[in-house]
């Protein structure tokens, strides 16, 4: 399946009530010189068919960002779907994009041999919290505690959320870039 397809297809799954509304077009008086102006109509931004957000980013895989409330049921649904069958969860990874966290999901179909990355974000810092995917692909489940160790962030409904790797003593959360470790820093 196209990258296109499968974008055309998924966005379906999850459609936006705003796209079918037909709205208002604003007027706007643009003024030519000081003593003339004209009223033109202004050009709104189409709106987007789906709740989800969909990019290439530089990219050979289709790229989906998805609303934290959301991540659940698109996973559910890009496994168990027979179009999209997304069987293996091939990558799992924390990011710090700076105000936000987030997760990146690499998914792949054995059968029909195409592939997808899901990404999540939040804004919250203090209690970063997604839920768990490792109910769909039970390979999440190390991914998931290893992402909690090194970016804090939580997984609901986790059958054993704890620490993989860090002691529970340790303060901070390493790969964040607000992380600070006087110790064992290296500052070039």
């Amino acid at each position: 399946m196209t990258n296109e397809a499968l974008q055309n297809l998924i966005g379906s799954w999850f459609p936006n009530p705003e796209a079918g509304k037909v709205s208002e077009v604003e007027v706007v008086k643009v003024s030519e010189t000081e003593d003339d102006s004209e009223e033109k109509p202004k050009a709104q931004e189409p709106v987007n068919p789906s709740l989800l957000e969909f990019t290439k980013e530089e990219s050979q895989f289709l790229n989906i960002i998805v609303k934290p409330g959301q991540l659940h049921s698109l996973m559910s649904q890009l496994k168990s779907n027979e179009q999209t069958h997304f069987d293996y969860l091939f990558c799992l990874s924390g990011v710090d994009w700076g105000e936000e966290l987030g997760v990146v999901y690499h998914l792949e179909s054995t059968s029909h041999r195409h592939s997808l990355v899901v990404k999540v974000k939040t804004k919250d810092r203090e209690d970063p919290r997604f839920d768990s995917v490792c109910d769909i692909w039970a390979t999440a489940e190390f991914h998931e505690r290893e992402v909690l160790d090194f970016f804090g962030i939580k997984f609901s409904n986790h059958p054993n959320l704890k620490y993989l790797i860090l002691t529970e003593d340790w303060e901070g959360f390493p790969l964040r870039k607000d992380y600070v470790d006087e110790i064992n820093m290296i500052v070039k």
